[in-house]
């Protein structure tokens, strides 16, 4: 028979860990939104699902396909009359010459080279319109609904256009592609005699700052992409035509990490409970936490938590199996959840064992009898479980 407790947490009784947090920032932008990287909850949104031209971000959407289509980023492309005159921001490529797709990744991430973008899509899809096919079935994967692109560079075109709400989602594939997370990461780098300076002022303003990607033109205005991390925490921010994008996402990080900071709701391997085990001379095995769980939270919000448990188990019992499961949830939405698994290994001593298991399991009965299961464990620290 399977047990279920509901508790509810009250996180404000963290005293000293969870902080008051910091006043909602005003924004010149026109949209925005600041999202949670691991947990995709969003903390703070405006006009997010405003559809608008994002300039340069697109190549956001070029590096993340480009890394997927050709994982060699050692393949040598080489560079086409036709890719050197995309005007705007520039890699200054030359006809004929050979680069590899790493060095192109720069020049398109670091320089926001127009041409760069060109020789990507051309170099890993054999013509651009095809590679802008790709962009787009990529950006229907990932459910961003509210996004086109017209081409891989984000020059000023009526039919390349996003949302901040999609280009966060977006962002979020991009950091958990370890190459191209390096990449926009750097601030300089030099490819062949070429010197290259990442375009993004928050790598240098903001600590913690591990990019994304700027953008300009004058449809667009100035628009902006980035992240950064703290006490293992990774935050998005997004904002489209912001003429001040420098101060506003380091007031959106700000805000983020002072008032949902990340809470460990449970720590991999921490015993929970002990369950009665019947066929063994053993009385109880304990049962451990699967997986860690982590949710951004501020002081005031509560978490409920539904535990599902056996009240007793039989024996042979086989450490690492599943035993139950905890279920976060805030809201009445589901947050995070993790099994509960035998911490273990735990044999059946009834076969071959007479009398002696029985007169024993007897006793036991009568002793487990007028003792409760134990409970489970609260932790009044910042690890609840």
């Amino acid at each position: 028979m399977k047990r279920v407790w509901a508790l509810v947490l009250w996180l404000a009784v963290l005293a000293g860990v969870c902080p008051a947090g910091a006043a909602t920032p005003t924004l010149s932008a026109k949209s925005a939104i600041l999202m949670d990287a691991e947990s995709g909850r969003v903390l703070y949104a405006y006009q997010a699902e405003e559809e608008r031209p994002i300039a340069s971000t697109t190549k956001l959407m070029t590096a993340l396909v480009a890394l997927e289509s050709t994982p060699d980023l050692e393949t040598v492309i080489k560079v086409q009359p036709e890719w050197t005159t995309a005007g705007g921001s520039s890699m200054y490529l030359r006809a004929g010459e050979e680069l590899t797709l790493r060095e192109l990744l720069y020049g398109l991430m670091l320089s926001s080279g127009n041409d760069a973008a060109l020789a990507v899509a051309g170099g890993c899809a054999g013509d651009v319109e095809t590679f802008v096919e790709w962009m787009n079935r990529r950006a229907r994967d990932l459910g961003m609904e509210h996004t086109h692109f017209s081409n891989p560079n984000g020059l000023e075109d009526e039919g390349n256009y996003s949302t901040a709400r999609d280009m966060a989602r977006l962002a979020q594939v991009c950091l958990a592609n370890e190459k191209l997370r390096e990449i926009v990461s750097t601030k300089t780098i030099t490819v062949g005699e070429r010197s290259l300076v990442n375009h993004n002022k928050l790598l240098w303003r903001y600590e913690g700052c591990i990019g994304l990607k700027t953008g300009y033109t004058d449809l667009a205005g100035r628009t902006l992409v980035s992240a950064a991390e703290r006490d293992g925490q990774t935050l998005i921010a997004v904002t489209l035509f912001d003429r001040n994008d420098w101060e506003d996402h380091a007031a959106l990080f700000d805000y983020g990490f002072e008032t949902y900071p990340r809470q460990l709701l449970a720590r991999a391997g921490k015993e929970f409970t002990r369950i009665p085990v019947e066929g063994s001379l053993k009385r109880y095995v304990p049962v451990v936490t699967y997986g860690e769980v982590s949710y951004p939270l501020t002081q005031a919000e509560r978490v409920k938590v539904r535990i599902v448990l056996p009240d007793t188990v039989e024996a042979p019992v086989e450490q690492g199996a599943i035993a139950g499961e905890l279920c976060f949830s805030l809201d009445g939405e589901p947050i995070g959840s993790t099994y509960l698994v035998y911490g273990q290994s735990v044999e059946d001593d009834r076969a071959g064992s007479g009398g002696l298991f029985s007169r024993l399991q007897d006793l036991w009965k009568g002793e487990t009898a007028s003792a409760p299961i134990p409970e489970p464990e609260i932790w009044m620290e910042r690890v609840l479980f």
